[in-house]
């Protein structure tokens, strides 16, 4: 029986694409568990599922069959793996499961849920987060732990009175401090602390113990070769009133206080014990320079030092990072010119100190790894003609393919090439930017023009960003011409293409897009009458941005957008983003401030504009939509406004099924309407 003659993607297949999450390899390095996430479309959510996969290539075994299993962990041994799961508790819980067979059986019953395992170096224990407040914490030390229940009835009652009980407690709600709410949610007053719990058997169920207290979140924990300790990142002045800084690496002794190992200037994430746990290893932010520039590896001896700089003169964004086995250097990802490869650098005295390796290289976009004993690499990719799968680096060299999860589909569709461009702004700078063509793409013919703008803005894309490789597909396969590009600002070209946009929004970057749309139309076969533009969050900032400067766009589709700098420093969960970006406070720079704000220029706007946005979204408050929507409609100008409830920020990446597929059709059936003439 022959194949089918491929055809062109669809917005539905939305429905049938896959990515995996998380992986990790065991301590033999013959298995790699993953998480592997599918749609649910009857449900309108998604599966969260841990799969096994041999590193020799052989076929994957699903090994878990929650709805919503994650963070799986191997234990020292390798016989067991320990999970989050929402099987039986949505907050979630940590589950154990024998890697040979056998069923999951639950380890932690925290009232508020857990997360974040991490086994010690002698699998006795497993160290996780749970958040309390400052009275259960009390109650907690008190010794006034609530009995298990006798039944499932008992169970439920207990969980409804909690439910009643908590609705209670924040009606009205108090707000003190900032910011007070994310993603789609409010913070309450609980505070993620450190926990360790004897793992024990099966008849016999552990009390966990709490290592940390007081009103300070601590990060995922971390054991030291000797187990002994462990460490974390905490909150360093929960005054703060930030989100995304001022934390410090602690040390968290299991009898004993947690200290401090690092001091102010720098904000620190992720912290790993050298292998002989002489150093440590971490991520670190110059605080003055928050989004300048990008994050650093450094390591300290282990008893705390001053802190050495391991990547900063690679002008590198480090994204992840890991010791090497030997403990003589660290493997690191980061992004450059459209990939993300994952390097090599060694510590001081090594070889491979000043000049790294390239260990996992070519056309693609590792977004995560994780390494063996001996070194081989287990990394997830997405490349131009597949946007995510599992590969395997062994510790000589040889790399292999470890699963398929889209070839079905992907065998029976049109995969248009992801063509790369370069050309030159309006000041001589060379800027990276690629295409796509429709199937049946001929030079001689004259097309619509679809461009996409990234957000962030200190984001890249490259033809292996999995979250668009699909939109892209769709779009291209709909008839458009797909560009889109990486202009000033965008993270992959160093520290200084980064901050050039630093208190020049709109202004410094603008040009690097209208170049590459000249570029293209001067190919000949561009309609330039028929040119649509779109882009979510700083790019629907752009997006608007360029319509008000720019009468080229037969139509523009905003999604998530910031449009008055002003209003967004207030409600966002990220205010201090206006505050680096422009160095300084609204009541400090209201001029500059509206003057880079689209809703300054809105007037200007002849464009027919759709605007698209979430109305649980905290990071760009509806808000803002509206005040475009308002100052447009008032104008008489064409506009739409699509409210999608229930949705945060994330909602084109993880969004409700039907809303992402609704949002990318509504994208298109906008570009239709004015550009499929």
């Amino acid at each position: 029986m022959t194949n089918p003659t491929p055809s062109r993607f669809t917005i539905d297949d939305l429905y049938e694409l896959g990515w995996l999450e998380d992986p990790r390899l065991s301590p033999d390095g013959q298995t790699a568990a993953v998480v592997w996430v599918t749609v649910d479309r009857v449900n309108n959510g998604y599966r969260r599922q841990i799969v096994l996969v041999p590193t020799n290539g052989g076929p994957l075994r699903r090994f878990t069959r929650g709805k919503h299993d994650r963070q799986p962990r191997w234990s020292p041994d390798g016989r067991w793996l320990a999970f989050v799961s929402h099987r039986d508790d949505e907050r979630g819980q940590i589950y154990l499961i024998p890697v040979d067979g056998g069923e999951a059986r639950q380890l932690t019953a925290m009232p508020n849920g857990a997360s974040d395992p991490a086994w010690s170096p002698d699998g006795r224990w497993i160290a996780f987060l749970s958040p309390v407040s400052v009275d259960e914490q009390a109650r907690e030390d008190a010794g006034e732990m609530p009995s298990p229940p006798a039944d499932a009835w008992e169970a439920r009652r207990a969980r409804e009175q909690r439910q009643h009980d908590e609705e209670l407690r924040i009606d009205p709600r108090v707000v003190t401090k900032l910011p007070y709410r994310s993603g789609t949610s409010y913070f309450d007053d609980r505070w993620r602390q450190v926990y360790v719990v004897e793992v024990g058997d099966e008849d016999r169920t552990a009390t966990p113990r709490r290592l940390t207290s007081g009103e300070i979140h601590y990060s995922t924990p971390v054991w030291l070769p000797n187990g002994e300790a462990l460490l974390s990142t905490a909150t360093r002045d929960p005054e703060a009133d930030s989100l995304f800084a001022y934390y410090d690496v602690v040390r968290i002794p299991l009898d004993g206080l947690p200290h401090a190992l690092t001091s102010p200037g720098f904000s620190y994430f992720d912290p790993q014990p050298s292998p002989d746990g002489s150093q440590i290893a971490f991520l670190r932010l110059n605080e003055e320079r928050l989004l300048g520039e990008g994050r650093r590896v450094a390591i300290i001896p282990a008893e705390g030092g001053e802190p050495h700089d391991l990547t900063a003169h690679t002008d590198l964004n480090v994204e992840q990072f890991r010791w090497q086995p030997d403990g003589q250097g660290i493997l690191f990802s980061a992004g450059w010119r459209g990939d993300a490869h994952v390097y090599q650098i060694g510590l001081p005295g090594t070889p491979t100190y000043r000049n790294g390796l390239t260990l996992v290289g070519g056309a693609r976009l590792v977004s995560e790894f994780d390494v063996g004993r001996d070194g081989s690499i287990v990394f997830i990719a997405g490349s131009a003609d597949n946007p995510c799968d599992l590969f395997f680096r062994s510790a000589d060299g040889h790399e292999r393919r470890l699963t398929a999860i889209n070839d079905r589909l992907l065998q029976q569709r049109i995969i248009v090439p992801i063509e790369e461009m370069t050309y030159l702004a309006p000041d001589g700078s060379e800027v990276q930017g690629w295409t796509l063509h429709p199937p049946d793409f001929d030079p001689m013919q004259r097309y619509p023009l679809a461009v996409y703008i990234h957000g962030g803005p200190h984001v890249m894309w490259g033809p292996g960003f999995r979250s668009m490789w699909h939109e892209w597909q769709v779009a291209a396969a709909r008839g458009y011409v797909v560009f889109f590009c990486n202009p000033r600002g965008s993270e992959g070209y160093g520290e200084l293409w980064r901050d050039a946009i630093r208190r020049n929004w709109g202004e410094a970057d603008a040009p690097d897009i209208l170049a590459g749309i000249d570029a293209l139309v001067a190919r000949g076969y561009i309609d330039p009458n028929r040119i649509a533009v779109t882009g979510g969050s700083y790019g629907g900032y752009m997006t608007a941005w360029l319509i008000g400067h720019d009468d080229r766009f037969a139509c523009a589709v905003a999604a998530r957008g910031v449009y008055n700098l002003l209003t967004l420093h207030s409600t966002s969960d990220a205010h201090e983003l206006i505050e680096i970006e422009f160095g300084g406070y609204p009541w400090e720079l209201y001029e500059e401030l509206w003057d880079h704000s689209p809703l300054a220029h809105a007037h200007k706007i002849k464009t027919p504009l759709l605007l698209l946005h979430s109305e649980l979204d905290y990071r760009v408050p509806i808000s803002e939509a509206e005040q475009l929507f308002a100052i447009l409609r008032r104008q008489k100008k064409v506009v739409e406004l699509v409210r999608y409830p229930r949705e945060g920020h994330e909602l084109t990446r993880s969004g409700e099924p039907r809303h992402r597929a609704d949002h990318m059709r509504r994208t298109l059936e906008w570009f239709d309407r004015y550009c499929q003439v």
